[in-house]
């Protein structure tokens, strides 16, 4: 009986894709990864698309424009949703939110329930989801001192809501050390998620 294979599609967070950064390296670990466990993988570049902000109740009624479209087929062919992005102002990237504000149009995470008595429908149920930030600061720090208030958001916001399960995240700080032997345990440790697709 031949093995099912998730298909995983991971979504570079980071707003500047013209630079190197550590997050596109975690991407780039976990895709890695997940090739050479035979996984099915997809990426989306955040920093790579062009796109307008939301700005009405309209606009957001709609489907987004056609180059988005395609970027949210990727979403919706996969069986587990990878998000990487650094943590800035104490959340993620402003063009990160454009981009899933953006996706989220015409009800594509949330179908509009049909009266006020009635929940939306979640319509990524079925799909799992791993967030990985980055950060400056300890992420002991984040995760006590800041309530990780910003992921939490995230986790049973829009995602939890919309029926990804399970949501998991790791959280990487002090990402500016010269510790080189630390970025690599990292790496690694982001490249067995993606062997394992989790």
């Amino acid at each position: 009986m031949e093995k099912w294979m998730p298909n995983i599609c991971v979504i570079h967070g980071h707003p500047d894709s013209r630079q190197p950064h550590f997050c596109r390296a975690l991407g780039k670990a976990y895709l890695e990864g997940a090739r050479e466990a035979g996984h099915q993988v997809s990426e989306i570049v955040v920093g790579d698309l062009e796109f307008d902000f939301l700005r009405s109740a309209t606009a957001f009624a709609n489907d987004p424009a056609e180059p988005l479209m395609a970027e949210r087929e990727k979403i919706s062919a996969a069986d587990h949703v990878v998000i990487i992005f650094p943590l800035w102002l104490g959340g993620a990237p402003a063009l990160l939110k454009g981009f899933l504000e953006q996706i989220a149009c015409g009800g594509f995470f949330l179908e509009t329930a049909e009266s006020e008595k009635e929940f939306p429908k979640a319509k990524m149920k079925g799909k799992s989801l791993r967030i990985i930030v980055t950060m400056g600061m300890p992420s002991l720090i984040y995760n006590t001192w800041f309530g990780a208030n910003s992921l939490k958001g995230l986790e049973k916001g829009m995602f939890g809501l919309s029926g990804f399960k399970p949501i998991r995240h790791k959280l990487i700080g002090m990402v500016e050390t010269d510790d080189e032997a630390r970025h690599v345990r990292w790496l690694n440790s982001v490249r067995k998620l993606g062997e394992r697709a989790i």
